[in-house]
């Protein structure tokens, strides 16, 4: 047996949802234990787009709630994670023959209006043969809307809500397969096994949270054994990544005459980021890989719009990702519910299951109040809400105070350029102090394995954020996959292989 003793919620999955209901919950005095099976955010939490946004497209298909509650949380979120959340405006070209005019700006003036917008700007009308937005486009768009949203780390908005439930008490328990689990009475017992060996333990819970995501309905038939289970529709969107398309600061929004859209996102700094695409999944989601015809559909939806086409042959890195929407019978994938849905059962003593389907990373944190609701209605109240003005970890410092501390990071360690101060306060914001420590030149952070990413780095990472695998740093903590060699990862690999348990 893990514990003897019996914890108050076992979350199952380790993905935006689970992650942030394991900080709520324990923020507010419950014992909480969390068990992901491979490493946190490793499915589709960190293949989404990497927005906080509220759904501007959403309004189409009438889901004003999840449009609203979206919108509001957009500063909420800015404010509590100024270092890897940040502002972006977009660019929606108006292209005659697919969504008029007046009814973008009818769309846009709610977006403006119905969320509390207080420090993102405005709508403003652009126009595209004047202003550099129209630069890198054909000719053919002489008006656009520019509008605001949120830029979001993904994968690391997941590691830093695991890292701060488990600084209030939180066990997270990453590689870790449920692989069964029974009522015993007023409570669960609960069985894992390490997904890479052999071990194998028990941990007693009051109430089990199953936000696995894409493998809700396989927790529920295979380890809750409801045989049947059918919730969610499994909806696959797909990336690519190309070099730098554009200088200009901004994202643009692309119509499709599919109806679909898209977006183009500066990204990493050199990059531009393509996405998404929206079309239904039968597969394991384990094996979800981009197809050749996404390829193709993201460069053409592209290069209606650039001057330059975007072709395969600039693509340097692609991603896919599984959604679990909520099945609500929509005919068409991209007309699926992005709202989230909170199912519960049990009680009158028989031990409580709280399911969590869909849900989006911009509304987690009002997902994880709502599942509160349902949790303290089987386990008895204990804290208040506080979420909403808690800072993730390092990010305990004003919305508009990112430059002030990369000046300050730069001064207090004389020799980081100004990349690499960037980089470290964009991942770690006031915590890239705890990783440089007493350093005083570059050579006191250890080997380097290329790009700036230095050993100091590698063993903060594993030792506070459970990084045990190059993958786990390079393409989800740090995204400096898209500048190291394979060799350079093989040797990031082997390195942190020998130090594991160091």
């Amino acid at each position: 047996m893990e514990n003897a003793a019996i914890h108050d919620l076992f979350v199952i999955g380790g993905g935006i949802n689970g992650c942030g209901i394991a900080r709520d919950t324990v923020g507010r005095g419950y014992s909480v234990y969390l068990a992901e099976m491979n490493d946190l955010a490793s499915g589709t939490s960190s293949g989404s787009t990497k927005l906080i946004h509220g759904g501007l497209r959403y309004l189409e298909h009438y889901e004003f709630r999840l449009v609203r509650e979206a919108l509001m949380e957009r500063e909420v979120i800015w404010k509590n994670a100024p270092h890897i959340v940040w502002p972006l405006r977009f660019v929606l070209p108006h292209h005659k023959g697919l969504r008029p005019a007046w009814l973008l700006r009818l769309g846009l003036f709610l977006y403006d209006h119905i969320g509390g917008r207080k420090l993102l700007p405005k709508t403003q009308t652009l126009d595209m043969t004047a202003d550099a937005a129209g630069r890198p486009l054909k000719k053919l768009f002489s008006r656009a809307f520019e509008y605001s949203d949120c830029w979001v780390n993904d994968a690391r908005f997941v590691v830093l809500n695991a890292r701060d439930a488990a600084d209030k008490g939180a066990t997270i328990a990453t590689r870790s397969t449920v692989v069964g689990a029974r009522r015993e009475g007023d409570h669960w017992v609960i069985s894992l096994k390490e997904t890479h060996g052999e071990k194998r333990w028990d941990v007693k819970a009051r109430m089990v949270i199953n936000a696995a995501g894409p493998w809700i309905d396989e927790v529920l038939g295979g380890v809750l054994g409801k045989s049947g289970a059918h919730n969610v529709r499994l909806v696959q969107g797909s990336h690519i990544v190309i070099p730098r398309k554009f200088d200009d600061p901004r994202a643009y929004f692309f119509q499709n005459a599919d109806g679909r859209i898209i977006f183009a996102i500066p990204y990493e700094e050199d990059f531009t980021l393509i996405g998404t695409t929206d079309r239904d999944y039968g597969g394991d989601p384990r094996d979800v890989r981009i197809t050749d015809d996404e390829v193709d559909y993201l460069c053409a939806a592209a290069s209606e719009y650039f001057a330059e086409p975007v072709t395969r042959d600039d693509v340097v890195w692609t991603y896919a990702a599984v959604r679990p929407l909520y099945d609500d019978g929509a005919s068409k994938a991209q007309e699926a519910t992005r709202d989230y849905v909170l199912k519960t059962e049990g009680g009158d003593g028989a031990a409580p299951l709280l399911n969590v389907f869909g849900g989006k990373i911009t509304t987690y944190r009002r997902l994880s109040e709502h599942a509160l609701e349902k949790i303290e209605g089987f386990l008895g109240k204990k804290g208040q809400p506080w979420t909403a003005d808690a800072p993730l970890p390092g990010g305990d410092f004003p919305a508009s105070g990112f430059e002030a501390q990369v000046k300050a990071l730069m001064r207090d360690y004389g020799f980081l350029d100004d990349g690499h101060a960037r980089r470290l306060v964009r991942l770690y914001g006031t915590r890239a102090r705890q990783l440089l420590g007493d350093a005083t030149e570059a050579s006191a952070l250890g080997q380097c394995f290329g790009a700036d990413l230095y050993e100091a780095e590698i063993r903060y990472l594993m030792r506070y954020e459970w990084a045990l695998t190059a993958d786990d740093v390079v393409w989800r903590r740090t995204k400096r996959g898209l500048r190291l060699s394979t060799g350079e990862i093989a040797d990031l690999d082997a390195f942190m292989s020998a130090n594991i348990s160091a």
